[in-house]
């Protein structure tokens, strides 16, 4: 069986961008991952080394993050890939980035780019 565990709004502020004061000023991101796996052992073991632990994936996206980028596409797909290796087991894994406040020219509240496989 198949079942997902959800990490929602992970609330990071990193320097992407294209923009040459985004890597001096920074901004607030959020993302969101998703991972089907087969959780029914840790369902029935109560033993976080059965399932996907939370804060190994708060570290895997702070990492990424950590290593500026232009495009938030590359570090969606830095996060995506660390994720995929870091837990076989997932059937699929799901990452949306999120860039807060971008610096578009308008009243844009954010911008997001979504990974999944």
């Amino acid at each position: 069986m198949t079942q997902q565990i959800h990490i929602d709004g992970i609330r990071l502020y990193a320097f992407h961008g294209c923009n040459d004061d985004e890597a001096v000023t920074g901004g607030t991101y959020l993302i969101d991952v998703c991972i089907d796996a087969d959780f029914s052992k840790a369902a029935h073991s109560d033993v976080l080394a059965d399932t996907v632990d939370y804060c190994t994936v708060y570290e895997i996206c702070k990492k990424e993050m950590a290593i500026r980028a232009k495009l938030i596409e590359v570090v969606v797909r830095r996060i995506h890939t660390s994720l995929k290796a870091s837990f076989p087991e997932a059937a699929h894994i799901r990452v949306k980035l999120t860039k807060v406040d971008p610096p578009i020219p308008g009243d844009v509240a954010s911008v997001s780019v979504v990974m999944a496989g």
